[in-house]
């Protein structure tokens, strides 16, 4: 009996189990799937990246999102495209656009953020408008004389901030300016650029870096951006030259160097046209009233600074009306630790040479960095090291010819090269190098950057220009042979300069071919020129014998450069 009654006990329990595992299942079951009979939507909108737009595709049902699809192809891999991986995903939790950004993606996520608010409520939030294009056909100028002007303005800067590590960023700025004046001094035409470099432990993408001098132990390096330190950066010669031939300027970055009404650029392109019709007084004047005393930029009805505000109110409607339009195509500074481009006009200005010209339909500006180990060593045995920067400025006629040129060197050297007027960079603060103080070839000691050390050295460096007569060459001074160079390709399109330089030069270190040459490879190749051609050279190194392209700078390829970077221009001579 008592087996009886244990069997029917079991049998009740199985029962039980199976009925609670069979409701717990259908449980789960109802409350998986989305029991909403509303209409699913679908909405899409646009925002401004950091490198382009950002289109997303939402999907709503009733007041839930329920996807959320994001495309920008132009975001930075590995950093922007972080933002348009993660945050479509954290929107659709939230069912709200109102989500933190993604760290080391500002720009990228608010474009996105943005994006999604625009399919939400377009009438809040409309789709940004297209950035405004240079128009194909340029405007006309016309003036009764033309001058040629090319100025630099060099700063130093401590910052922007510190890495993880409490360990200072360094950077400095180099501001290129061409210019075109009539005879009253007037802007024609300008174009500016700027090299920005950075210690590598800056956490930009894009922005160039140097990590001082081989010997000096690398820098802290922020390799891929994520504001870490990995580490430091080689010390070698191969990463000294491999950073500096990697510089890059601002307008070379491109679509990638955002601000805020647009790229870097486009930025720029409005205060160049701002600017066209001003003298170099008028606009010194113009930056002295309508920007900020605290940060160079352009003063702003909504500035929650109390002095941006009350140098603001002192103008007319007239002028804040003028105001509203250059804002809305540029905002960043024109003078602040990121360069005096102010400075570079004025500059520019100071160094005009006339033309004998009749007219050019484009202009174009470069600037080339070399590395280089040398020249020689010290007393000490200790390496020498240099780095050159071409600039060229050029015009140009319909068909590629050279109208005008203009060429200038940066040419900067450790502090333990003996030249007297040698611009010298020691390296960042706390690093160190041997001192040559008095030029003669022994060195005195060792110099330690500090941080005001850095910042005048950076603001000493000038041009071989500048430099002036105390930079002697075999035959005159930097200047007067460049401007033998210059002169000698007037008329020449860019192909036949470099073909000029293919035949009439050393293939050992760039310079016009002569006929007393101890060396065999050169002699062998003047040997095949005919008499006209040796007769042209003889007249070429009357007045001209450094080198073209060598370790001092590829004065060749930033010609080049300057044809492939040049914008149409309409400049007539009356």
């Amino acid at each position: 009996m008592k087996k009886i009654l244990l069997s029917l006990l079991c049998l009740v329990m199985l029962v039980s189990m199976v009925a609670c595992s069979k409701g717990k299942k259908d449980t789960e079951e109802t409350t998986t799937p989305d029991t909403s009979t509303d209409e699913v939507v679908t909405l899409t909108g646009t925002g401004k990246g950091f490198g382009g737009p950002i289109t997303v595709t939402v999907k709503k049902q009733g007041d839930k999102i329920i996807s959320v699809d994001a495309v920008g192809e132009k975001e930075t891999n590995g950093i922007g495209s972080n933002a348009i991986e993660q945050l479509p995903k954290k929107i659709v939790e939230a069912n709200s656009a109102d989500v933190d950004v993604i760290a080391s993606a500002t720009i990228s996520s608010q474009g996105l953020i943005y994006a999604v608010n625009n399919a939400l409520d377009p009438e809040k939030y409309p789709a940004p408008e297209e950035e405004s294009k240079v128009p194909e056909t340029p405007q006309e100028v016309t003036a009764a004389k033309v001058f040629q002007g090319f100025g630099i303005s060099n700063v130093g800067r401590v910052g922007p901030g510190k890495d993880d590590t409490d360990t200072q960023v360094y950077s400095f700025s180099q501001v290129f300016a061409h210019t075109l004046f009539d005879e009253e001094g007037k802007i024609l035409s300008l174009q500016v650029d700027v090299l920005e470099v950075a210690t590598p432990n800056y956490d930009g993408d894009g922005m160039p870096h140097f990590s001082g001098f081989p010997g000096q132990g690398g820098y802290n390096y922020d390799e891929n951006h994520d504001e870490k330190v990995e580490g430091k950066t080689k010390d070698t010669e191969d990463n000294f030259q491999t950073e500096v031939n990697g510089w890059v300027t601002k307008r070379e970055r491109g679509d990638a160097y955002r601000m805020n009404s647009g790229t870097w650029a486009s930025e720029m392109d409005s205060y160049e046209k701002l600017f066209v019709g001003m003298t170099v007084e008028e606009v010194e004047q113009w930056f002295a009233k309508y920007t900020s005393d605290l940060n160079g930029r352009p003063l702003k009805a909504d500035s929650d600074k109390p002095e941006d505000k009350a140098k603001y109110e002192k103008l007319s409607d007239a002028e804040k009306d003028m105001l509203v339009d250059v804002v809305s195509g540029a905002t960043m500074s024109l003078k602040d630790g990121h360069g005096n481009i102010i400075e570079a006009i004025k500059n520019s200005y100071e160094n005009r040479v006339g033309l004998d010209i009749t007219d050019a339909a484009s202009q174009g500006f470069a600037v080339l960095s070399t590395p280089r180990v040398g020249p020689g060593k010290d007393d000490t045995d200790k390496q020498v090291y240099s780095i050159s920067q071409v600039a060229a400025n050029t015009l140009f006629d319909k068909e590629g010819k050279i109208v005008a040129l203009y060429v200038d060197t940066v040419e900067v050297a450790t502090p333990n090269y003996d030249g007297a007027s040698m611009p010298h960079f020691t390296g960042f603060p706390g690093q160190s190098y041997n001192n040559d103080e008095n030029h003669d070839g022994k060195v005195d000691g060792q110099l330690t950057a500090t941080e005001d050390t850095f910042l005048a050295e950076v603001n000493g460096w000038v041009t071989k220009r500048q430099r002036g007569e105390e930079y002697k060459m075999s035959t005159g001074t930097w200047s007067s042979q460049m401007d033998a160079f210059q002169k000698l390709f007037v008329g020449k399109t860019v192909a036949e300069v470099e073909d000029w330089f293919a035949k009439y030069t050393s293939d050992l270190n760039g310079r016009p071919l002569k006929a007393d040459s101890d060396k065999p490879e050169d002699q062998a190749k003047y040997e095949k020129l005919t008499d006209d051609e040796k007769a042209m050279l003889v007249d070429v190194v009357s007045g001209a014998t450094m080198s073209l392209n060598d370790s001092h700078g590829n004065i060749i390829g930033a010609i080049k450069k300057s044809f492939e970077s040049r914008v149409d221009i309409d400049l007539t001579i009356k």
